[in-house]
């Protein structure tokens, strides 16, 4: 086969892959994902603007600590919901699943924020005001499963459409929120926002699936085994979040200055939001290459038009932060231009997660392995905290950058390198 057969080839496969992902309504999501980015880099700006940097801080150094617990405060129950969700036939059977979901997910969340609540109180913090936002950040447990699980519940209905729309509107209500409340209560109406906007926007949305709440609903899959695969695929999917996570928290804790919690956690927003393109894709297909997971053909097509498509869109986003990064940096604050080295270190990174992580830890999890990635996370954790140890006194956020971009590769390669050894036993068997 001649060359150009061959880029014939490949550029027919990627355009055939770009149509299929639009048939199923794949563009509105992507639309709505960009939409939603540039709205949450607005109230990013908007906070900035209005709150000290150091008031900014605290109140970020207190949310890590949410987010770094959210993956199992609902011990995974919204995992558990995707992957045997879509394994059901009919919309009944999937409403009866987010029925037990919501109930179930409910309990184990409330429980969740009492005992960082109580938590709060037993802990010292360098920074007093840590207790108290943890104390009223603990609710955000309960408000993003709802919204998550409701937006999952779209997914296994194939209502793309609804879902990408429901994106745009959190983001919406997120902006107004953080602007009239930071505007009047500062840092303290910069939190009650990240709360309540999950909160109403699942309360807007909600009437769009029937669901009983005294209905005692049963399903034969509902063991042992489904409760240790929600468990794991909620650890596996949020690399990224416990990754820059326990960045922030040990620049807070090693560097004992909030105002680089502020920085680390601006200029990491440009690269990260990136990650939209291929969380679009995610959203779109996990349901589809979860009902097909057995068709290898398919499998094997996917994963090469993906890898070639985040590819070029990798490239290309790092030539732009190059050329355009200190613009970028200048437009949160002028002295961020400093940071411009970290910010081309994290998008390295970030490359990796688009290529790699984005594709295979998510085909971990339909195939049943998810404590795999959990494993290869755990490590990643503890590497995290050994090298930012050492890195962060010597080179600040920069160290801190080093260490998330090498984890970033080394989760995306392993979790590709496992996926392939078991994806081809299950082709066997």
């Amino acid at each position: 086969m001649t060359k150009k057969k061959l880029h014939i080839l490949f550029l027919n496969g990627l355009f055939n892959f770009l149509f299929s992902f639009s048939s199923r309504s794949g563009n509105y999501i992507l639309i709505a994902s960009i939409g939603s980015r540039l709205l949450s880099f607005l109230a990013s700006w908007i906070a900035l603007q209005i709150i000290p940097n150091k008031k900014l801080g605290v109140v970020i150094y207190a949310f890590q600590f949410i987010l770094f617990i959210s993956p199992i405060a609902s011990l995974g129950l919204n995992q558990g919901l995707i992957r045997y969700g879509a394994f059901l036939k009919t919309i009944e059977e999937k409403n009866k699943l987010f029925s037990f979901v919501l109930k179930k997910g409910l309990l184990i969340t409330s429980i969740f924020s009492l005992s960082i609540i109580l938590f709060s109180f037993l802990v010292n913090f360098d920074t007093p005001e840590t207790s108290y936002y943890l104390r009223i950040l603990s609710l955000a447990f309960i408000t993003q499963f709802l919204f998550e699980i409701f937006q999952i519940q779209l997914r296994l209905q194939k209502n793309n459409k609804l879902f990408a729309f429901t994106e745009f509107t959190y983001n919406i209500i997120l902006v107004t929120l953080v602007f009239v409340l930071s505007h009047y209560l500062k840092e303290l109406g910069y939190a009650i926002a990240l709360i309540l906007t999950p909160l109403l926007s699942f309360l807007f949305f909600i009437k769009n699936i029937r669901f009983s709440w005294k209905q005692n609903i049963h399903f034969p899959f509902i063991d042992f085994s489904f409760w240790r695969y929600s468990f794991f695929a909620s650890m596996s999917n949020v690399t990224t979040i416990l990754l820059v996570s326990i960045d922030i928290l040990l620049i807070g804790y090693l560097m004992s200055y909030m105002e680089m919690v502020t920085a680390f956690k601006y200029v990491s927003i440009v690269p990260y939001s990136i990650l939209f393109l291929s969380q679009a894709f995610m959203a779109t297909d996990f349901v589809l290459f979860t009902e097909k997971i057995r068709d290898k053909k398919f499998i094997y097509n996917y994963i090469k038009n993906y890898m070639l498509l985040f590819s070029i869109i990798s490239l290309g986003f790092l030539i732009v932060i190059l050329f355009f990064g200190k613009f970028i940096l200048a437009l949160f604050d002028p002295t961020y231009t400093a940071y411009y080295s970290t910010l081309i270190i994290l998008t390295i990174g970030i490359t990796g997660i688009l290529i790699l992580r984005g594709i295979f830890g998510n085909l971990l999890s339909s195939i049943g392995k998810s404590h795999i990635s959990f494993v290869i996370i755990l490590i990643a954790i503890v590497l995290n905290i050994i090298f930012n140890y050492y890195l962060i006194p010597i080179y600040g956020i920069f160290g801190a950058a080093i260490t998330s971009a090498f984890l970033m590769w080394f989760t995306g390669v392993f979790c590709m390198i496992f996926f392939f050894y078991y994806f081809n036993k299950i082709s066997k068997s």
